[in-house]
């Protein structure tokens, strides 16, 4: 496929289609990068980022990535209007793509924060927040919430969300399309034990069909997301594109209609070798950061567990990738 040719499929395809879901503490800039080498079209987010710390830390911290992330989308957290307006400004300033609102986080310390998916109780403080931005930037402002709060399982609740945000200027809405439980569960719970309703993300769009409506949870193979795609606008996965990453590089022929990815396990390793040494000349990086986001890469294939372990093993923490990667190729299954 030429540089036309890309360019066209961009322009045809919507650019939610299928992305990767922001992860904390794991969709960081070397995550993305790793991705990115498996799929060439698909979105990918940050891990979220407060507006404080935005505001009042250490931005090129937060911020800084590679310029070949691209499509890469800045993932807020946040509740107060203006400082979310002056947050994803600074976002697009830097370059992000999109900048998306997390109203689904279900964590007690978020929550402290007065934001993620507690925001869902306060339609109209979430509206006001995404009208700031979208006054304020070019880029496309969307959010990522769930269908319900505890044990609040009607769908008006979750249709009257989207409406006021919607009015408020977003177009986009990724919906985690199971409930979030605020009390009593741990956030590793909360995306597991309520149950998954996608029947609440097709609703949303047969009353929204103006709306671009994608859909996140549960996803792990080819033949769900399909199913997801003959409804829906995009499908967003979660760990299992962290835990099972080879997946990926069957997307962008499977989702994209792109021409297949000519990436092996052992030359995306290769590449990932060369950006750690890059990462550690530029940056003080060390490849032991780094290797952690590829641990699954030989997932489902002979040998991966003794190349899990040589990538993991601390003790070789002295040496350079490069040798790491002769002593996972080398050592006896």
């Amino acid at each position: 496929m030429n540089l036309e040719q890309n360019q066209q499929l961009k322009e045809k395809i919507s650019p939610w289609r299928v992305s990767v879901a922001p992860m904390m503490d794991w969709t960081d800039r070397h995550c993305r990068y790793f991705h990115r080498l498996l799929s060439r079209h698909a979105l990918l987010y940050t891990e979220m980022v407060t507006t404080g710390a935005l505001l009042h830390g250490d931005v090129p911290r937060h911020l800084r990535f590679d310029e070949t992330e691209h499509p890469i989308a800045l993932q807020l957290g946040g509740s107060e209007p203006a400082d979310l307006a002056r947050a994803a400004k600074i976002g697009q300033d830097w370059g992000y793509d999109e900048i998306n609102l997390n109203c689904g986080c279900p964590s007690e310390r978020v929550q402290r924060g007065a934001f993620g998916a507690c925001l869902m109780r306060e339609p109209a403080l979430v509206a006001d927040g995404v009208k700031a931005m979208v006054d304020v930037v070019d880029v496309p402002v969307t959010v990522k919430h769930r269908i319900g709060i505890d044990q609040e399982e009607s769908y008006g609740f979750v249709r009257d969300f989207v409406g006021s945000v919607a009015d408020a200027g977003c177009r986009v809405f990724i919906v985690h399309a199971r409930n979030a439980w605020l009390k009593g569960l741990s956030p590793k719970e909360n995306r597991e034990i309520p149950p998954l309703r996608y029947e609440v993300a097709a609703r949303l769009k047969v009353d929204f069909p103006q709306l671009t409506i994608a859909i996140n949870g549960g996803f792990k193979e080819d033949a769900s997301v399909h199913a997801q795609l003959a409804l829906l606008d995009g499908v967003m996965v979660g760990r299992e594109a962290y835990h099972n990453p080879w997946w990926l590089a069957r997307w962008d022929e499977q989702f994209f209609g792109a021409t297949t990815n000519p990436l092996t396990p052992e030359l995306a390793e290769e590449q990932m070798v060369a950006y750690m040494e890059r990462e550690a000349a530029e940056h003080g990086t060390h490849w032991y950061s780094i290797a952690r986001h590829m641990l699954g890469l030989r997932h489902g294939l002979p040998g991966a567990r003794r190349w899990r372990q040589v990538w993991s093993d601390h003790r070789l923490k002295h040496l350079p990738a490069s040798e790491v990667m002769a002593l996972a190729r080398t050592r006896p299954w």
